[in-house]
């Protein structure tokens, strides 16, 4: 096996062991979208360090990743969610959320509106400076 594929299958099981309370946390709800019923994979918010980090880890749902990987396919009524993730107790998931609305902030009214409300302490404003998604 190559060295960075020895890598991957230690990072996944890394986020692996944080699954059960990831789960906890969020209730098996997306922690973006609050959809519950679903499917949902651990995603670490950007940047990354060489280990997983808990604090840097939510739930979401498929459709929320698939929108976040990949932004061509970005529907933006369905993160209209925003309006209740961003005010999170989950840093990871308040950053989460802050960046996505800055993105949709550029077309979207009702996302720059929100943005314009929105509250972070240092720490998470830091964290957001740094953060970079597709």
């Amino acid at each position: 096996m190559s060295k960075g594929h020895e890598r991957h299958i230690e990072r996944h099981h890394g986020l692996s062991l944080f699954g059960k309370d990831l789960v906890r946390r969020c209730s098996s709800h997306c922690e973006l979208c609050d959809a519950q019923g679903v499917k949902l994979t651990v995603f670490e918010v950007p940047p990354v360090g060489s280990c997983p980090e808990f604090e840097h880890c939510l739930m979401l749902c498929d459709t929320c990743l698939e929108q976040i990987q990949r932004p061509k396919l970005r529907d933006s009524n369905h993160w209209r969610c925003l309006n209740y993730s961003v005010w999170s107790p989950v840093p990871a998931v308040k950053v989460l959320a802050a960046t996505m609305l800055h993105n949709l902030s550029e077309h979207e009214r009702w996302a720059l509106e929100l943005e314009e409300q929105l509250y972070l302490d240092p720490e998470e404003q830091e964290w957001l400076e740094k953060v970079e998604l597709p």
